[in-house]
């Protein structure tokens, strides 16, 4: 990371200066202990909110291997919003002393907090690239949580039901033909709609699905990104040419269709054959019908010069807040270090968090669900796209951009206007 600076509110330092100062009964005279004499008490905090009941389950183990730590979960999330509750318990003084950050531009912003993780086994197992978003120099700031990746999460079933072969899918063109073949063959599917998109979430097309087209202006590199003074849409053409067709083929009104019943309602249910989303909506399908959930896969978004890639990324990176005592901060690294090393925390984050690894030492034959499988299949073969999307100028930018599109979609606005806007908008904090 080139431009490691903190952005945090002259508010929020203020407030954390005058807590520490006043002295408070939960720390010490630095305003960093979490140690009760021999008890080492470390809070996670983190935005995973499906994986609660696993975590907390896993921990136990680890307390069970080390009775002189005790560690408390809080996952903030399911429609809260995890940054803006981050900075809140940092202002107020009650610091977590392992939270998650997203990519560089979040890590920035908590950049005096974030300890060196470059000594643990963690970081020296990390794959390839995987680190590159958090490193500054010869330190690295972050651990990834894990892989994930997205396209259009497809039914198989209604798939060869249609006569339809996935793997023949490499162009827009080809995919286009596919949804029309779909589309004229809903009341023989027993479908209401090709697609579900869930264009009331700005992160789905602001995000997500504008990612696939800016990453290769920024060569797949999420710090190119990172450091850009502007973005070109230099595929503007192909972004609006493919959230028209997901309009066209959707669900109506697209823009009353919500993450929740995108997957929920019209997937999980056999309502539509395809959706725009990646593998962690896998639990979610399971709940609802786990024999679908077995009967699922993952198509490329194409994107002319990248067919046959699917974005593949680090969502988030588990920080540790260097500000508390050295033994806290140390038992905080020898948690995650055992978290990513040991058999039992490796099983958990495969088998029980449906996660796809990002660390060396793992067994991929322990991959469960079909969705990381093809995701996990995509990324040993190097058929990726680059998630430049958490390189935006400032988190707000993929909303900026959603809610341009989402005013494209509803008609009040024009698709030169949802460009040259989002355009404006990154160049404004960057210039």
């Amino acid at each position: 990371m080139k431009k490691m600076y903190s952005l945090l509110t002259t508010g929020l330092i203020a407030s954390s200066l005058l807590l520490s100062a006043c002295g408070s009964d939960s720390t010490d005279d630095s305003g960093s202990s979490s140690a009760e004499g021999d008890k080492i008490t470390l809070e996670v905090y983190q935005g995973k909110v499906e994986i609660k009941d696993q975590f907390e389950e896993m921990i136990k183990s680890y307390e069970q291997e080390n009775p002189n730590v005790e560690i408390k979960f809080t996952a903030v999330g399911g429609g809260t919003d995890y940054l803006g509750s981050l900075k809140t318990k940092f202002s107020s003084g009650d610091e977590p002393e392992i939270f998650s950050v997203a990519g560089p531009s979040e890590a920035e912003q908590f950049t005096d907090y974030l300890a060196d993780l470059s000594d643990t086994e963690s970081a020296k197992l990390a794959l390839d690239g995987t680190l590159a978003a958090v490193t500054e120099g010869d330190q690295v700031l972050g651990l990834p949580y894990n892989q994930e990746g997205y396209g259009y999460i497809y039914n198989k079933a209604i798939f060869k039901d249609a006569g339809i072969d996935p793997s023949t899918i490499k162009t827009y063109d080809d995919l286009k033909s596919v949804v029309e073949t779909l589309d004229s063959k809903k009341e023989e599917l027993g479908i209401e709609a090709v697609f579900a998109l869930a264009a009331k979430e700005k992160w789905v097309i602001g995000n997500h699905l504008a990612n696939v087209y800016l990453a290769p202006e920024f060569n797949n590199n999420v710090l190119e990104a990172y450091d850009a003074k502007t973005v070109t849409f230099e595929k503007g053409d192909e972004l609006q040419q493919m959230l028209d067709l997901q309009v066209k083929y959707s669900i109506q009104p697209t823009l009353n269709v919500d993450y929740s019943q995108q997957v929920e309602q019209y997937f999980s249910l056999g309502q539509v054959a395809m959706i725009q989303q990646g593998n962690w909506v896998f639990p979610s399908i399971e709940q609802m019908d786990p024999e679908l959930a077995q009967n699922i896969g993952v198509l490329p978004i194409p994107v002319e010069g990248n067919e046959g890639s699917i974005p593949v990324g680090v969502p988030n990176y588990w920080a540790v807040n260097k500000n508390k005592d050295e033994e806290v901060v140390q038992a905080a690294k020898d948690f995650l270090d055992w978290m990513n090393t040991s058999e039992v925390g490796k099983d958990t984050v495969v088998t029980k968090f449906n996660f796809i690894p990002a660390y060396e030492g793992y067994d991929a034959s322990k991959i469960a669900d079909p969705l990381s499988k093809d995701i996990y299949e995509y990324s040993t073969n190097g058929n990726t796209i680059g998630w430049v999307f958490a390189g935006y100028p400032s988190n707000a930018w993929g909303d900026i951009l959603g809610a341009n599109m989402q005013k494209y979609i509803a008609g009040e606005m024009t698709w030169e206007d949802v460009i040259n806007d989002s355009i404006q908008k990154w160049e404004e904090p960057r210039n």
